[in-house]
């Protein structure tokens, strides 16, 4: 129970790695607030959490506003006293060629990708500081902030940048105790990742990790629990990662 009495906010929570870490938070003792665009999974997934007495809460937020973000963090602090550790998990993929990518497509995963990162490490950073909270903010990169690949210009541009705002986070809040350290999946077995299957790129990056096959996003909450807990205390503005080996070589990039 390495989470016990802590207080956990995670974006884009209601699937995929956010409601895998979400059931791993929980079963290490925290508490948690799952916030989603997706109202239906995040409220189905926060009701079987409670209905199994594990202490869940479901409220719709889109990270591209600030205010709903902030609001978000005020959530947490109001239900269940506090906010420990900010996991900024929401993402999406658009994946076009670079010279079919369409500007607004562009923007729309920036804003989720990095923006929405930016504003979960801004509120809750402040909340911390305000209340005292020695916490950690960990934030979701990718593999794809560090290699490149084909068809996910601005889902590229976005995880680079998360690389950074980490590294940055890190050293500014280091002096209020808090930490901020980044998490680089490899191809985990997501929605995201499988709407790479049209374009041939899911087969390759099975073949490009080391076990030859998808990551459970079981195995990715593992670590982000890890992380979050005291125990990863000494892991800070950096990111760890949870790829099977696949940047661990360096190979054609093309399918």
């Amino acid at each position: 129970m390495r989470l016990t009495h802590k207080v956990a906010v995670i974006t884009g929570g209601a699937d995929g790695i956010g409601k895998a870490t979400a059931l791993k938070f929980v079963e290490e003792g925290a508490s948690v607030v799952i916030a989603d665009v997706k109202e239906e999974a995040g409220q189905e997934l926060a009701q079987s959490i409670s209905d199994t007495n594990g202490n869940a809460v479901f409220k719709r937020t889109d990270v591209t506003a600030y205010e709903e973000v902030e609001d978000l963090v005020q959530f947490a602090i109001d239900t269940y006293g506090t906010i420990d550790v900010m996991f900024n998990n929401a993402g999406i993929g658009l994946n076009k060629p670079f010279l079919d990518h369409p500007v607004e497509d562009y923007h729309k995963v920036v804003d989720v990708n990095q923006h929405g990162v930016y504003y979960g490490m801004l509120a809750a950073a402040k909340k911390m500081k305000e209340l005292g909270v020695k916490g950690a903010i960990i934030n979701n990169a990718s593999v794809f902030g560090f290699v490149g690949t084909l068809g996910v210009t601005g889902y590229q541009a976005a995880k680079g940048a998360v690389v950074m705002l980490t590294k940055h986070g890190a050293l500014e809040l280091a002096p209020h105790g808090i930490r901020v350290v980044g998490i680089g999946p490899g191809g985990v077995d997501t929605n995201i990742v499988q709407g790479y299957r049209d374009r041939g790129l899911l087969e390759y990056m099975e073949r490009q990790q080391l076990r030859r096959k998808l990551i459970d996003p079981q195995e990715i909450a593992n670590v982000v629990a890890f992380l979050a807990s005291d125990e990863g205390n000494v892991v800070n503005g950096t990111v760890v990662m949870a790829d099977d080996g696949l940047t661990a070589f360096k190979s054609d990039i093309r399918p």
